[in-house]
């Protein structure tokens, strides 16, 4: 037995990723590594620090044993305090001791990967002691590791893999969580629709209807007279979804057609990363 076929496009991303993130940073000078990124409070060496981590769990190694520093203002709640553990234990790191231990890691999963025989409903340990399932996990993965790449490449001036298979996997897992967003957080009317029309290395024109209970499913069917219209670059659209801009900051590169009060509630609500 090999890997299911289902988890095939997951792996497949992942790898895509993670080869993309080591070829940016092998080359790196001490000083690069402390370069700001895109994702907030963390540097370059932050964000590897980070993908090492979650490999090294996806892995089942032991979570390290590290008291965080009481000086992280950013560090808010426990799935921050969670996530930064894999973090600050790695701040001091140097550049050669960061590569080793990417390369390490990614020698190790990839070795992992290709004797995975598992069931994608097999459950598997998620953050904080969450179960889900193995596509679950894998699919999240898959999408954390392609964002943190292109917050590096955002750090390093290297821009690319807008249309990766890690780009088609983060695809899939914002399209997920619209309705949550226009129908839960944003509000929208009942018996409403809303379109986003998205444009770019990867593209969809996507609608979110409102049922009269208030409910918000995903169609692929255009709207006529939707309550509301965004119309946005696909770059534009992933650094809102996960937090990586302000709407102010990129408002020369949106379009908001109807309900201009709905299409801000939306655009306000649009981060679903953690």
């Amino acid at each position: 037995m090999s890997l299911h076929p289902t988890l095939q496009p997951y792996a497949d991303a992942w790898t895509h990723s993670i080869e993309a993130i080591s070829e940016l940073v092998q080359p790196l000078a001490e000083a690069d590594w402390n370069r700001r990124t895109p994702c907030p409070a963390w540097s370059v060496r932050d964000v590897v620090s980070h993908v090492i981590g979650m490999d090294c769990e996806m892995l089942g190694d032991p979570r390290p044993i590290h008291t965080l520093p009481r000086d992280l203002f950013h560090v808010t709640n426990d799935h921050q305090r969670y996530t930064e553990m894999q973090v600050d234990v790695r701040r001091h790191h140097t550049a050669p001791e960061m590569t080793s231990e990417l390369e390490y890691t990614i020698i190790r999963r990839n070795r992992q990967l290709r004797n995975e025989t598992r069931d994608p409903g097999t459950k598997v340990r998620g953050p904080l002691g969450t179960e889900l399932t193995l596509a679950e996990s894998m699919r999240n993965h898959a999408f954390a590791v392609w964002v943190h790449e292109q917050d590096l490449r955002t750090a390093l001036g290297r821009p690319g893999d807008l249309d990766s298979p890690g780009a088609l996997v983060a695809r899939d897992v914002l399209l997920d969580a619209l309705p949550v967003v226009v129908a839960e957080r944003a509000q929208a009317p009942r018996s409403s629709a809303v379109v986003f029309d998205v444009h770019g290395p990867v593209e969809f024109l996507r609608t979110i209807r409102i049922d009269i209970q208030g409910r918000g499913t995903l169609e692929t069917a255009p709207a006529l007279g939707p309550a509301a219209a965004l119309t946005l670059d696909w770059e534009t659209f992933v650094r809102l979804a996960c937090g990586r801009v302000t709407v102010e900051a990129v408002s020369d590169r949106l379009k908001q057609e109807g309900d201009q009060n709905l299409a801000s509630a939306i655009l306000r609500n649009l981060t679903v990363t953690q």
